[in-house]
């Protein structure tokens, strides 16, 4: 059995900010894979389901991001699981929007619910890491973090949590390198339709054979041979 936590804040007016980009992941995951809606408990909203053969319980702390492993402490010792059975999927400010990573173990870096979960569980815990991207200035990161996702950046944070959605059970076979090879691949551009590929070599066009000249039909009279006779013979010197 695994727990696959989301980190978020609850509440509508949170809903759409890069923060809670862990709660989406999470929820796109339950979504696609048919989870079942279970009870609130451990200060959490939680569905059950399979990733392949393993048992998956979903949960999204409703205790806000700066007390998330609270409640994740409280469903690890329900379940008597360790670190290693609990894979957390948060927003990264330091990781360039569109990129995903997976690591085990570190440090917060900055970041309140991982900062929480490792004094309530210890480090030791899968992180999947969803870019966010940094503003470029640190006196804006506030208000990136606590705000929406641009329309511009719509298409590729719904193929981002399709990514994750779709490839989740190789992390529930804890296969965590085939988990980023698998939505690294998913998430590379696309060739428009029609382009032609560069890489390939365009083969010559067939040269069409050569024709034979054409044979000189000749009709010659009696009149004409007789000229040509004659002539033939004055080059020869004949008089």
């Amino acid at each position: 059995m695994l727990l696959f936590v989301g980190l978020g804040n609850p509440g509508s007016q949170y809903e759409k900010h890069r923060h809670n980009v862990g709660f989406m992941a999470l929820d796109r995951i339950v979504e696609r894979h048919n989870f079942s809606a279970g009870p609130k408990r451990w200060q959490a909203e939680t569905a059950e389901g399979r990733l392949g053969g393993e048992k998956i319980i979903a949960i999204k702390p409703q205790t806000y991001m700066n007390n998330s492993g609270q409640s994740v402490g409280e469903a690890m010792r329900f379940f008597k699981l360790t670190p290693a059975d609990v894979v957390v999927f948060y927003d990264e400010l330091d990781l360039a929007f569109g990129k995903i990573k997976v690591k085990v173990g570190g440090g917060a870096a900055g970041h309140n619910g991982i900062r929480s979960m490792s004094q309530h569980i210890g480090p030791d815990f899968t992180r999947v890491r969803i870019g966010i991207g940094h503003p470029g200035d640190k006196a804006r990161v506030h208000g990136h973090v606590l705000g929406d996702f641009a329309k511009a950046e719509q298409n590729t944070l719904e193929d981002m949590l399709d990514a994750i959605a779709n490839e989740a059970g190789y992390l529930a076979a804890y296969d965590n390198p085939r988990f980023m090879t698998e939505v690294a691949r998913r998430l590379q551009p696309q060739r428009p339709n029609g382009s032609k590929k560069t890489d390939e070599a365009t083969p010559p066009a067939p040269k069409r054979p050569a024709k034979a000249p054409a044979e000189t039909k000749t009709n010659e009279g009696p009149m004409a041979a007789a000229l040509k006779a004659l002539i033939g013979r004055a080059d020869k010197g004949d008089k």
